[in-house]
């Protein structure tokens, strides 16, 4: 699925809808027409599925998922992940997405963009 393939309908449900993000000490709400007017995002398949991210097609072959969580009605997806395109450093390279699927479409849009410390697994937890 490319954003490009889109209807102009689609186009404005998507432009209505407001993130939440706290990247680099800016906090949110920003809206999603402000990114599809500056920005030049683009769909990744996640897990056979299209996620919209507010972030420019050019960073995806630096984005590594690191967790994918889908939610039991598989209408919701949280995401950990790198983003090296500026750093590969960890604490400044991780992010979390919560995605919503929008309704009578086939794709998931991001409602919140936060940085996230990439932090090591602790022993007491289950291995991944």
């Amino acid at each position: 699925m490319r954003l490009s393939d889109l209807s102009a309908e689609t186009l404005e449900k998507i432009k209505s809808v407001r993130w939440d993000r706290i990247i680099e000490k800016h906090e949110g709400p920003e809206d999603w027409d402000s990114v599809l007017r500056y920005y030049a995002p683009d769909f990744m398949m996640i897990e056979e599925r299209s996620v919209l991210l507010p972030v420019e097609r050019s960073h995806h072959p630096n984005i590594t998922i690191l967790r994918c969580i889908w939610s039991a009605d598989g209408k919701s997806l949280t995401l950990f992940l790198r983003d090296t395109t500026y750093d590969d450093d960890p604490f400044f390279s991780g992010f979390m997405a919560v995605c919503d699927r929008v309704a009578g479409e086939d794709f998931f849009l991001a409602i919140l963009y936060h940085e996230w410390f990439v932090i090591e697994r602790a022993e007491v937890f289950e291995p991944s």
